[in-house]
């Protein structure tokens, strides 16, 4: 199942953006793509971890995924946060000094020309949607399904690993490089907090947090200045 779910996720992701390049020609109303950013992207990966809880697991997704929030998840998360933003901040240290290609996957946005809808659509997709699904994946499913066939260390790095993959776009080429380390790092203090708390709630907060700062500042075009 941990297997699956982790080729379904990074298939579908990099899929929907490979179809959304190929689309974007027919100049649809802008939240339409937002729609099948999301249905592509998560879709067929919630699906497959919906049958394979019921035919593998505890028929639970949720309690397969360690869904669970306390109120203690309201300090855990934002001290999660703090710890990703520090391994993104020595990891791009890093990735500059070392001259490797870095672009992010919201630097096109820019919020002045944009109708409220999409903002909104959008904003729901990434605050909301990706934390939920992404680390229901990543750091349930999968962690869960790997621990006990993998070391703690190996179970981390390697969900790390493929979260970092999974926001590669292919469009951008070699300037996802810097990005997929930096995500990687993310992807690895995210593991390391789910691994230790055994839940996933200080992580989707933690997540949330993230992708809501990053479209903030994409959309009131501050990472453009």
């Amino acid at each position: 199942m941990a297997v699956g779910a982790l080729v379904a996720i990074v298939v579908s992701l990099v899929a929907s953006r490979l179809v959304l390049d190929a689309l974007i020609g027919f100049e649809w109303p802008i939240v339409v793509y937002v729609a099948i950013a999301g249905a592509l992207g998560y879709g067929p990966v919630l699906v497959f971890c919906w049958w394979g809880s019921r035919r593998w697991g505890r028929r639970s997704l949720r309690a397969d995924s360690g869904l669970f929030v306390r109120v203690a998840d309201l300090g855990w998360g934002p001290l999660t946060w703090l710890a990703c933003v520090v391994s993104q901040v020595v990891v791009v240290s890093v990735v500059l000094a070392l001259g490797i290609p870095f672009t992010g996957n919201v630097e096109d946005l820019d919020g002045g020309g944009l109708d409220r809808g999409y903002v909104v659509s959008l904003l729901v997709l990434a605050v909301i949607a990706a934390p939920i699904v992404e680390e229901m994946v990543f750091r349930g499913v999968v962690m869960r399904g790997l621990t006990g066939r993998l070391p703690a260390a190996g179970v981390i790095a390697a969900q790390a690993v493929a979260f970092g993959l999974a926001h590669l776009d292919p469009v951008r080429g070699a300037g996802n490089v810097g990005l997929v380390l930096v995500l990687s790092a993310v992807g690895a203090v995210l593991g390391t907090a789910a691994y230790l708390l055994r839940r996933i709630g200080p992580t989707v907060i933690a997540h949330a947090i993230i992708n809501a700062l990053a479209m903030t500042l994409a959309l009131t075009g501050w990472v453009q200045s």
